[in-house]
């Protein structure tokens, strides 16, 4: 056993169930960390790129993050909470009119001009915890005209690029009616990211230098952004996503002529940060030391606290199993446990997963942190078999 209450037996068996992963073809490469008491065990297994060309994969690989990004996004807004220069319960109207006297669905399926008034402003609470009243839509695409507008406007949530700025993502949005009440339901992912166009406006500065200056910065996050200079491109991966027909990967994003080469239009809140095991380590390391980092403290305990408690209804979860699965609901900007029903599922871990085939958990209770990084694409909210077998594996590997 390690110092860190680890067994190096049952570590070793982590690496060979996720090197079974990579064998069988279902990923080209991964990079898996699991921390426990001051000691990183990292584990950069298979190739960068699935089609016998690129090299070994590398432990300081760079990846696209995706929803990753969310609880980085949550925690520059708790900063400024923290400063009072936001509140989490004042309308965002001042900073955001654009949102300002919303209309809303008088039912999610119903014409776009079939609307009433909202009952009160969008908060800061509200974003934080995605009852914005407006996110992703569970129904096939283009079933509801909402989804339908929302597509035409460049809105509706998932991997590709926003070709507009943050203004005028905005507007776009605004144009629109909510689809439910705010604080009335819960609805992915939008919240982050407009969550990113009020912190830029309430700082008077870019949302990417904010987050350089407070957050990684500090944290030493070196190789975090919204793009990667030149010098660095040779460590982001090809990224793939699986063809639903035959299950092949298809190359999706080309290090040669990454969109992460330069900066975006849109830098997404909500999942458009790219970024390593390491600098991840260092963020999660921050949230399970209650908001302090080596010397420095970056938030302070009651910060994390809140963020990492579950703020939803009973309701509001049964509504959205897909993502919860019964034992687990949303803090502001993190998923978070609150049944134990399986080994990783303790009650008061929290982190997320991203779409682009990533995860980063924190477990307080056994002081345990958790990264995989991947470059493959999630076809569906539930977790493929390589996450579920990564959770099992870390957690059987505690030995005390």
């Amino acid at each position: 056993m390690n110092a860190s209450g680890l067994s190096t037996a049952r570590l070793g068996r982590l690496r060979e169930v996720l090197a079974g992963h990579v064998a069988r073809g279902e990923v080209p490469g991964l990079v898996a960390l699991v921390a426990r008491r001051g000691e990183a065990h990292v584990a950069a297994i298979g190739t960068t790129e699935a089609e016998g060309g690129g090299g070994p994969m590398r432990g300081d690989a760079i990846f696209r993050i995706a929803s990753v990004s969310k609880p980085v996004t949550a925690a520059a807004a708790m900063i400024l909470v923290e400063e009072c220069r936001l509140r989490l319960d004042d309308p965002v109207d001042e900073l955001l009119p654009e949102l300002a006297d919303r209309e809303v669905l008088r039912r999610p399926d119903g014409p776009l001009d079939d609307t009433v008034p909202a009952h009160r402003p969008i908060t800061l609470r509200d974003l934080l915890t995605f009852r914005m009243g407006i996110g992703a839509v569970l129904a096939p695409p283009g079933t509801y005209p909402i989804q339908r507008a929302m597509d035409e406007a460049g809105l509706t949530p998932g991997p590709e690029a926003v070709p507009v700025g943050p203004d005028e993502w905005l507007a776009r949005l605004g144009d629109l009616p909510l689809v439910h009440q705010p604080g009335e339901k819960w609805m992915y992912h939008t919240g982050s990211d407009v969550l990113g166009v009020l912190t830029a406006r309430a700082t008077g500065r870019p949302l990417a230098e904010f987050l350089k200056e407070r957050l990684f910065e500090p944290l030493g996050m070196a190789d975090t952004g919204f793009h990667l200079p030149a010098g660095k491109l040779d460590r982001l991966p090809a990224a793939y996503r699986p063809d639903p027909g035959t299950g092949r990967l298809v190359r999706i994003d080309d290090p040669s002529r990454t969109r992460w080469a330069r900066p975006p239009a849109f830098p997404s809140a909500g999942g458009g940060l790219v970024s390593t095991a390491d600098d991840l380590l260092a963020f999660c390391a921050m949230l399970l030391n209650k908001g302090r980092y080596g010397g420095e403290r970056i938030l302070s305990r009651p910060s994390v606290e809140v963020m990492t408690t579950d703020q939803l209804t009973e309701e509001q979860k049964a509504e959205n199993a897909v993502f919860f699965g019964g034992n687990s609901g949303w803090g502001f900007g993190v998923n978070v446990v609150t049944r134990r029903d399986e080994l990783a599922a303790v009650p008061g871990r929290f982190g997320w997963n991203g779409g682009s085939g990533t995860s980063a958990y924190i477990d307080p209770a056994e002081g345990l942190i958790g990264i995989l990084l991947t470059q493959r694409a999630l076809t569906a909210p539930t977790p493929p078999a390589l996450f579920r077998d990564f959770w099992t594996c870390a957690y059987q590997a505690i030995d005390d």
